[in-house]
């Protein structure tokens, strides 16, 4: 082997093991907050040493290499380790925000509910009161009109008290204008009733004098008109007279009495014809018919 061949080999091994150190550092780099340090090695020419001191410079880089590498890893570690925590750190923080967005939204929703639950209540208290306005309202008037219907029934009711006073009063003057009047009546009444009886019996005596009169009259006319005998003296009959108006003798009955008696009394009627009666219709309603009992006189 030369010397360039010599030269070659350690300087390709120094490059793949700085090649390597770049490429975990460029794969740690995403797992670590700050930037590792980056081991600087040189590799000037002049500093090329003969092959025996590129071997030992190789190996003591080596050791370095390692002891760099196992600090990288630590480092990673740590790094991996601190973004772990971290990340659990941010999901602890996220699971709380979560818990905790949960927890406000479970606050707002009671809130909210709680804010319905009000409004309902405070619709329905509104409701109520309108509700009991209208009804105090309503019991107000109605309590108005009882009471403006209680004062009309009272002043209706004074109104009948006096209007009844008054027509009891206007009664019992009536009732005692008509007792009065009644007794006035019954007074003029019993006068007229006395009266006309003590007329009647005025009319009765005149007209039963009348009577008396005309049957006497009549009498006579019987006696001028009668043929008697002495067998005749002591004996009498009955005899009922019809007569019309004008005094003529429409009939003749004979009753109890001597046969020969009322047979010749008969005969003496029939002969006068016509009989006195009075022009007054009352008594010559009382001698329309006329009982007589007639004696013979000799």
């Amino acid at each position: 082997m030369d010397k360039s061949e010599s030269l070659t080999l350690p300087l390709i091994y120094s490059i793949a093991i700085h090649a390597v150190i770049a490429g975990v550092l460029l794969i740690s780099f995403e797992f670590t907050p700050s930037t590792p340090e980056a081991m600087e090695v040189n590799l000037n020419q002049s500093d090329i040493e003969p092959a025996e001191e590129i071997v030992s410079a190789v190996s003591v880089d080596k050791a370095k290499v390692q002891e760099q590498v196992d600090r990288m890893k630590r480092q990673k570690a740590e790094a991996e380790a601190a973004e772990q925590r971290r990340i659990e750190r941010l999901e602890r923080r996220a699971e709380e925000a979560r818990k905790a967005r949960e927890r406000e939204e479970q606050r707002q929703k009671e809130i909210e509910r709680q804010q319905e639950i009000e409004r309902q209540e405070a619709a329905q208290a509104r409701k109520e009161a309108e509700q009991a306005k209208k009804e105090a309202q309503r019991l107000a008037e109605e309590r108005a009109k009882a009471e403006a219907a209680a004062k009309e029934a009272e002043r209706r009711k004074k109104e009948a008290e006096e209007a009844e006073r008054r027509a009891a009063e206007e009664r019992r003057k009536r009732e005692e204008a008509e007792r009065r009047a009644a007794e006035r009546e019954a007074q003029l009444k019993k006068e007229m009733e006395e009266e006309r009886a003590r007329r009647q019996a005025a009319r009765r005596q005149q007209v039963l004098s009348e009577v008396e009169k005309y049957q006497a009259l009549i009498r006579q006319t019987i006696q001028r008109n009668w043929t008697v005998d002495d067998s005749m003296q002591g004996k009498s009959c009955e005899l009922t007279i019809s007569v019309a108006p004008s005094g003529f003798v429409k009939s003749v009955d004979t009753g109890n009495g001597d046969a020969s008696v009322c047979r010749s009394a008969r005969n003496a009627v029939l002969k006068a014809n016509t009989l006195p009666v009075s022009e007054d219709p009352e008594i010559y309603q009382q001698m329309s018919t006329i009982k007589l009992t007639v004696k013979p006189q000799l």
